[in-house]
């Protein structure tokens, strides 16, 4: 993964431009942000399902980078006050507090436009419909259908009682989607058919509930020095999440499941998923 991310992190800094002008202040806060560290899971990921079917790695970085830049862009916008209101990010201070708040959301308003541009772009694939499959499936993944949904549902929590299924489906939107299409992404430019899509998809479906478990598991028992942000806000602002409900001993043992059974969508690639495989169990032992 740090072999990934330094890969991922150069062709972001590449992507990203610098100017003399005013607007360099809007460069400067996409690149704070892009830059602040990171697991750069989503990334990982898209190289992994790239390397399954051994689609070049110039290709598979830059969906990785354009997959980043989105939820990166997804970040600055969670932390603004008007939503979390949150003041660390990854041990930093969150974007709107480093410059301002129209500032934050202009640098998140521009990295999802780059995001897509850098999808639209010949380098990414030869294949013009290739091109087009990635923006339309990221698109879906980010948009109402996807993180954008799941966010407006997380808003509106605070005030619902939320049993399991509709903590699984507000998860599956506003993190798992994303997650989806960085494990779809590898199939998608190697133009594999719906069924090894469906394999990666189940994949990440599996994954990405794992992965908010174990972010519940850290906003409930971590320290702010160990995550990286602010802890204790989703019991503070009296959300239901996976831990509220199962209690912690429950939602360990039911995100260990999750990831044995992620793993288990990967039988058919055999070896070439090791990777994959292990970031299974990374994501639910991790700390930060």
């Amino acid at each position: 993964m740090a072999e990934a991310a330094e890969k991922v992190n150069a062709v972001i800094t590449a992507l990203i431009s610098s100017t003399d002008t005013p607007e360099n202040r809007l460069f400067d806060a996409m690149r704070y942000s892009s830059m602040a560290g990171g697991k750069r899971l989503r990334p990982f990921l898209v190289m992994q399902g790239a390397a399954l079917f051994n689609v070049a790695e110039s290709c598979a970085l830059r969906a990785a980078a354009a997959v980043e830049m989105v939820h990166t862009y997804s970040l600055i916008h969670d932390d603004l006050p008007a939503m979390d209101n949150a003041d660390l990010r990854r041990g930093k201070p969150t974007c709107h507090k480093q410059y301002d708040e129209a500032t934050a959301v202009l640098a998140g308003d521009a990295l999802l436009t780059l995001a897509f541009g850098v999808l639209a772009d010949a380098k990414t694939h030869g294949d013009p419909q290739v091109r087009c499959d990635l923006i339309a499936a990221l698109a879906q993944a980010a948009g109402a259908l996807g993180m954008c949904g799941g966010q407006q549902f997380d808003l509106m929590a605070e005030k619902m009682k939320l049993d399991i299924g509709a903590i699984t489906r507000l998860q599956r939107l506003k993190t798992g989607a994303l997650i989806a299409f960085s494990c779809e992404a590898g199939p998608i430019l190697g133009k594999q058919p719906p069924e090894i899509r469906n394999r990666l998809h189940n994949f990440a479906h599996d994954l990405g509930l794992a992965f908010q478990i174990a972010d519940d598991l850290l906003d409930a028992e971590g320290t702010e020095e160990e995550v990286g942000k602010s802890v204790g806000r989703d019991a503070g602002a009296g959300k239901a999440t996976f831990v509220s409900i199962l209690g912690g001993a429950r939602a360990r043992a039911q995100a260990g499941h999750l990831a044995d059974q992620a793993a288990r969508h990967l039988d058919l690639f055999g070896e070439k998923a090791k990777l994959l495989r292990d970031v299974a169990r990374f994501v639910v032992e991790r700390r930060a």
